[in-house]
């Protein structure tokens, strides 16, 4: 077996346990080589961390699918972890650009992804509940043409683009199960009654969780709803970036150092990366 279906087969049986995983999300290569050395079995990318480590906003057109690209296979090949990628729209409309971008995503190493159901135009965020399905079937099928089990995951983003409508988002993800996708997603979920709303819709497909912003729930609570998998999406890339802007903000403002008494010691932050 190969390096890359040995990995997809640990994914694949990470959701298929009776207990949920954190999949936290590295921005870059170090940050992925740090979070394996915790012991975290599997790591997922974040477009909004990717784009802020480049100077760019997280918005439409941010990175382009060869920027994604480039940093899926830094991180899949940072670590023996499998790594799931933020593949946003499929970079295109129509159900084919979905399916292009699985099969040159798989290329990179990485052995899931996720396709979701936002347009990236402001006025009409949300594709029709039609076309939306059309692309994750064409997901799924090009998913399924790989010689080994690349776990697809299906968002519905009506959440985080106002569309505070749980029983349309209900119906998208029972849909995207039904097309085939492996896992499911909404983002901004707002409860625990939404989540266990959502894993119950769903069942006995896998759920992904978004723990980042507003939702405030521990992995015990989250296991105990029959949650499968949590992420943390750019939550631990806008936690060191805090942690930056504070030190820098002390040295302009104030003139000292103190920031220094916290960070990491040198010798610490080289050893992660001396294999």
């Amino acid at each position: 077996m190969d390096a890359q279906t040995l990995r997809a087969e640990t994914f694949k049986a990470l959701h298929e346990r009776d207990r949920a995983f954190v999949m936290p999300n590295p921005w870059d290569a170090g940050s992925a080589v740090m979070l394996a050395s915790l012991g975290f079995e599997a790591l997922a990318t974040t477009s909004a961390g990717y784009a802020f480590s480049l100077g760019r906003p997280d918005a439409e057109g941010a990175l382009s699918l060869e920027d994604t690209l480039l940093n899926a296979s830094m991180i899949a090949n940072a670590t023996a972890l499998p790594v799931a990628a933020d593949l946003e729209n499929g970079f295109g409309d129509a159900p084919d650009d979905c399916a292009r971008t699985i099969l040159r995503a798989a290329a990179t190493g990485i052995v899931g992804g996720s396709i979701e159901d936002a347009t990236g135009v402001a006025v009409d965020p949300i594709y029709s509940f039609d076309l939306s399905v059309e692309r994750v079937e064409a997901a799924v099928a090009a998913a399924r043409s790989l010689p080994f089990p690349f776990t697809l995951t299906a968002r519905a983003e009506n959440l985080l683009h106002g569309r505070l409508d749980l029983p349309d988002t209900v119906r998208r993800l029972q849909a995207y199960a039904e097309a085939g996708a492996d896992v499911l997603y909404a983002p901004g979920l707002r409860s625990a009654e939404e989540v266990l709303a959502v894993v119950k819709a769903v069942a006995p497909k896998p759920v992904n969780v978004l723990m980042s912003g507003g939702l405030k729930l521990s992995v015990a609570q989250l296991n105990a709803m029959g949650v499968k998998r949590i992420s943390v999406g750019s939550a631990m890339a806008l936690a060191a970036y805090g942690e930056f802007y504070r030190a820098a903000q002390e040295v302009y403002e104030l003139g000292t150092f103190s920031f220094t008494e916290r960070s990491m010691p040198f010798s610490r932050a080289n050893q992660f990366f001396k294999g």
